[in-house]
Formats: C-alpha cells, structure tokens, sequence
C-alpha cells in the first residue's frame, strides 16, 4: 500500500487534528486516512432531494417578506 509522508503541518493544525482523532478514539494516521477518504469519495447527488427541502423552504417563509427597513432595524437593534 502506498505511503505519503506530510511536512511542515502548522502546529496549531496539528493539535487540533490530533483532537479530533482523540475524539474520534483513531490514531493520527487512521484520522488523516479517514479526512482524506471523507474528501475524496463523492457522494450521490438526488436532484429531487434538493428540489423538496428547495420547496419546504419556499413554503416555510412564503409569508415573510424581507425587506430593507427590516434589515435596517434588525443592524440597529441593540446598538446604543
């Protein structure tokens, strides 16, 4: 099996992928195998998937128009 070996890794990234293989109970090795695989596997696309949640969405806020007074007083809010 082929081998890669990684260099100058910053150490504040290399701390924090160090937690999350603690987290994730992995060695670093196993950790970085499984980030690598996790990027590089695509996944299945369903149209019709994003259609729905596109029109659940519409219909959720169909009632609630944003308009620029409203965006205006939500950036004022709570500012003295």
């Amino acid at each position: 099996m082929p081998s890669v070996t990684v260099k100058n890794i910053p150490d504040h990234m290399f701390n924090i992928l160090k937690q999350i293989a603690i987290a994730h109970r992995r060695s670093m090795n196993n950790e970085i195998i499984h980030l690598i695989e996790t990027a590089t596997v695509s996944k299945p696309f369903n149209p019709d998937h994003f259609i729905i949640q596109a029109k659940r969405s519409r219909h959720k806020t169909k009632d609630f128009l944003l308009t620029a007074d409203i965006l205006q007083d939500i950036k004022n809010e709570g500012r003295p």
